[in-house]
């Protein structure tokens, strides 16, 4: 009887990007791909945490609390080796810095679909709302978006199948597993 392999060391793998550039639909195949290689897996979507906590607004001060939350909920899974999908649209760089404080093992993914091709989605015609002003502080339309400056990874969904992008990101993660952590971090 050999020895049981050790389970992987949890990680939070934080995917950002517009609305619309394929997140949802990304973390949803990363998180099936994940479990069926035995990782324990948890996905903290940015639309579902949102239908919990409808009172969330959407100022730059709120998104930014919303983000930390989310990203303390997602470091506290992690410390339990639990590997975290984050899909947010997390607008902006300073949150994000802030969530990689909180965390041993952070990668962040940026979803870097092009604006149009998310407007060309608008799976929730959101972009068309804003562009009308039936929506303000709207990400990318009257809000900016501030892009990753050294994310781990770059994916554009336009380009690159959904496949081939949770491929390139179980390969990312499972380079992660083969480090020493990538930070410690107090309980």
């Amino acid at each position: 009887m050999g020895a049981t392999p050790a389970r992987p060391e949890g990680c939070v793998v934080w995917l950002t990007g517009l609305s619309g550039s394929g997140k949802s639909t990304l973390a949803r195949a990363l998180c099936e791909e994940m479990i069926r290689r035995g990782r324990r897996v948890e996905n903290l979507d940015g639309d579902a945490i949102r239908e919990i906590f409808p009172s969330t607004g959407f100022t730059r001060d709120e998104r930014d609390a919303h983000v930390k939350r989310v990203g303390f909920l997602a470091s506290r899974l992690e410390f339990h080796g639990v590997t975290v999908v984050c899909s947010l649209i997390s607008p902006y760089r300073e949150a994000r810095q802030a969530v990689r404080t909180l965390c041993r093992r952070f990668l962040e993914i940026h979803v870097a679909t092009p604006i149009e091709e998310c407007e060309r989605r608008d799976p929730k015609g959101l972009y068309r709302r804003a562009r009308r002003g039936e929506i303000t502080q709207f990400t990318g339309v009257d809000d900016p978006y501030e892009a990753p400056d050294a994310p781990e990874m770059i994916i554009d969904t336009l380009q690159m199948p959904i496949g081939q992008c949770v491929d390139r990101i179980v390969g990312l993660v499972e380079a992660a597993d083969l480090q020493t952590p990538m930070r410690a971090v107090r309980p």
